[in-house]
């Protein structure tokens, strides 16, 4: 039996990587294109997004009475999915920073994603929020925000910025944000009993499993650059 969990877990990371290596140059080539090929691609993500979150809500349908709050679920749903995609399109349209500013929000999302499931796994310890999402660990929820971290020195020495600090610090609570983002998708597919999303990305399951930290992360990042009043890798 130990054989078999050991192979199926090989199989899911060898999936998982297989996708990444297929769609994160599709992703990448793409916002740096900018303009209306990166548009369309996020249409086409929110599209299909959208769908996903329908078929949830359907899954999750009950008899006469729950009408009501159906349509609050998908309601919710549609904002959940159209800020953060209308956020990060107004983030990539920024002529002076625009395109590095989606390859470190990507980046920022991806290393969370990688450094908890490393973490979690080689670490292990006490759950973060079992009820929720029984896989996630505080070593897990540490090792997203270190090499979160790392991923916003590297953006801060590449740019030549005069102090790394604040963007290591953002980047950092990004790491909290994208795996806040990932434990409410989590949340969610509990309430609908669903294990996953959908099945589009082999070995992510559906493209809300694989965005969901990024659909937590891009407001973030939105809301900061209207507050400080410039995009956040032009701070000097």
């Amino acid at each position: 039996m130990a054989h078999r969990a050991d192979d199926a877990n090989a199989h899911g990371v060898g999936a998982r990587v297989v996708s990444a290596l297929v769609l994160a140059p599709v992703a990448l080539g793409l916002a740096y294109a900018g303009g209306a090929a990166f548009n369309l691609l996020v249409l086409v993500a929110a599209t299909l997004m959208a769908y996903e979150w329908e078929r949830l809500c359907r899954r999750g349908a009950a008899p006469a009475g729950a009408a009501r709050a159906g349509g609050l679920w998908l309601a919710g749903g549609a904002v959940y999915i159209a800020v953060p995609c209308i956020a990060i399109i107004w983030l990539r349209a920024d002529e002076t920073v625009g395109r590095e500013t989606v390859f470190w929000l990507f980046a920022v999302v991806w290393a969370t994603d990688v450094g908890a499931y490393f973490a979690g796994r080689g670490v292990g310890g006490p759950k973060l929020l079992p009820r929720i999402s029984p896989g996630k660990t505080w070593a897990g929820l540490v090792g997203g925000v270190v090499c979160a971290a790392l991923v916003g020195a590297a953006a801060a020495a590449l740019l030549d910025l005069p102090s790394h600090a604040p963007l290591i610090l953002v980047s950092a609570l990004l790491a909290v944000v994208a795996q806040a983002g990932d434990l409410f998708e989590s949340m969610v597919k509990r309430r609908f009993k669903a294990k996953d999303s959908g099945t589009l990305i082999p070995g992510h399951g559906g493209v809300l499993d694989r965005l969901d930290g990024l659909l937590a992360a891009a407001p973030v990042v939105a809301v900061i650059t209207v507050f400080s009043g410039q995009g956040v890798l032009a701070w000097r």
